[in-house]
């Protein structure tokens, strides 16, 4: 059910960008009466706000804690919900006065608020960006995407059901989503495509220029013994000069917890790894010769070199298929940055919001405040 809900969940832009929010005032000179926001010449009707307001009220219950924002500006009902679900104040705490839950229930209408409208101008940008470029979707997709999702969430049809009752939408919200979702798909497809198309010289400048990236180091299988004293390494080397087994050796001598049930094998040892007089030692080490003791800071180590395997260096013609795959994402990528940059900037200019409704996806919210000693936060980054 976990993806259905993430397809669902009313919040951020549909699969395409992240944006920031931020509340301030505005013009509403153009802004229809019965609307919140307008882009171009759609509005943003109130009944849409507070339907998808409920929807992320119910789905922000689910988890079984009743949720009650209230109306602005007083929020009696989520103050009077606040003061029910208290519990009890700790011996000599005072208790949460009604001023202090008004501001709760205010910093989490406001959030719940700024989530919805964003929402729902990102579905305007969208809708209206796709029709830009002629790309719909038809009922079927519609229809077919859903299925396949809805088949993955919830084989049984009571769970589906059950999963309506309890979210607050209706199969119509779903499909709106689901509508929303494939164009999102489809806009990313036609701004990346052709984006893919990587030639030779770009391979072989590629792995000129980060070929240790397809180079693997020597590695080593080695097995050791830790001890706390040398007198105590000593004896342990005896005993596998005169044939005792790696095995029983390090279960009984070695305070290495890692290896010492393994008969003392350490595998795959690449150079750097372990502590430096080891590893120097390893590394300079024959295989097959039983070497040491090695002081180190956590004790002392006798060791034998089991199997060395040789570092390696893909050719170009052997990394050439993961070359294009790094160059084709990172073609899209830059396509995509780039898109998004305009997209956002372009639609922005085409939103109004009305006081008590603007986020920084509008075109009338103010700029953020930056100061002299803290400099203005990075803009959001972007990922397809």
């Amino acid at each position: 059910m976990r993806g259905f809900l993430r397809l669902l969940l009313p919040l951020g832009l549909i699969g395409l960008f992240s944006l920031g929010l931020a509340a301030g005032g505005g013009d509403d000179k153009e802004i229809p009466a019965n609307a919140v926001a307008t882009v171009g010449d759609a509005s943003i009707t109130k009944d849409d706000f507070t339907h998808w307001l409920d929807i992320s009220v119910a789905q922000a219950g689910q988890g079984g804690q009743k949720i009650e924002l209230g109306e602005p500006p007083e929020f009696a009902a989520c103050v009077a919900q606040k003061k029910k679900d208290a519990p009890k104040p700790a011996k000599g705490q005072p208790k949460t006065t009604d001023a202090q839950y008004k501001d709760q229930c205010k910093q989490q209408y406001d959030a719940a608020r700024d989530q919805v409208v964003s929402f729902l101008i990102s579905s305007q940008w969208i809708r209206q960006e796709a029709a830009e470029r002629d790309i719909s979707v038809t009922d079927e997709e519609v229809k077919k995407a859903f299925e396949e999702t809805k088949k993955q969430s919830f084989p049984k049809e009571a769970d589906y059901k059950k999963f309506l009752e309890t979210s607050g939408m209706s199969e119509e919200d779903i499909l709106f989503r689901v509508r929303l979702d494939e164009l999102s798909n489809k806009l990313r497809e036609a701004v990346t495509k052709g984006k893919d198309k990587v030639t030779p010289q770009q391979v072989s400048d590629y792995y000129a220029k980060n070929k240790e990236r397809f180079a693997t180091p020597e590695t080593r299988d080695v097995r050791i013994v830790l001890t706390k004293t040398e007198a105590e390494a000593n004896e342990a080397k005896q005993e596998l000069e005169n044939g005792g087994s790696w095995k029983q050796v390090a279960k009984e001598h070695s305070t290495d917890e890692a290896s010492k049930n393994q008969g003392g094998l350490l595998a795959g040892i690449a150079q750097g790894q372990q502590e430096k007089a080891l590893d120097e030692a390893v590394f300079e080490a024959d295989k097959g010769k039983l070497s040491g003791p090695v002081k180190t800071q956590f004790g002392w180590y006798v060791f034998e070199v089991d199997k060395v395997t040789p570092a390696d260096q893909q050719t170009e013609k052997e990394a050439e298929a993961t070359i294009k795959q790094i160059l084709a994402s990172e073609g899209q990528q830059k396509a995509l940055d780039s898109f998004v940059k305009e997209f956002q900037a372009q639609w922005k200019d085409a939103t109004q919001c009305r006081d008590g409704f603007i986020t920084q996806d509008c075109g009338n919210a103010p700029e953020p405040e930056t100061t002299a000693t803290a400099p203005a936060a990075p803009a959001p980054t972007t990922q397809p």
